[in-house]
C-alpha cells in the first residue's frame, strides 16, 4: 500500500528543486497527495477501515499545513504548486 521507490523517483523528478532535493515543502506534498490518492481509493473499497481513514486524515492535515508555509512563503509559487497537482477545486 505504500508508495514503490521508482513512484517516489518520479515524484522526486517533477517537483525537486534541484537534483538531490528530496525533502522540500513541494516534494512533501506531492508524495502526500500521491499518498492520498492511493488511500481514497482504498477507502472506496474497504468503507470500514478506520485505522485506514484516520491515517488519511491525519496526511490530509500535514499536507494543508505545508501547503499553507507555502503559501506564507510565495503566494505565486504556492498557486503554481496546487494547478499541478490537481488540487483544491
Amino acid at each position: 500500500m505504500a508508495l514503490l521507490q521508482e513512484e517516489k523517483q518520479e515524484i522526486f523528478g517533477k517537483y525537486q528543486l534541484h537534483p538531490t532535493d528530496t525533502g522540500s515543502s513541494d516534494v512533501q506534498v506531492a508524495l502526500l497527495t500521491e499518498r492520498i490518492n492511493q488511500l481514497s481509493a482504498h477507502l472506496k473499497e474497504h468503507s470500514k477501515d478506520f485505522s485506514s481513514r484516520r491515517s488519511l486524515l491525519k496526511m490530509i492535515g500535514q499536507r494543508k499545513r505545508l501547503l499553507a508555509y507555502v503559501r506564507r512563503q510565495d503566494l505565486n509559487h504556492y498557486k503554481e504548486l496546487i494547478q499541478r497537482l490537481g488540487i483544491r477545486g
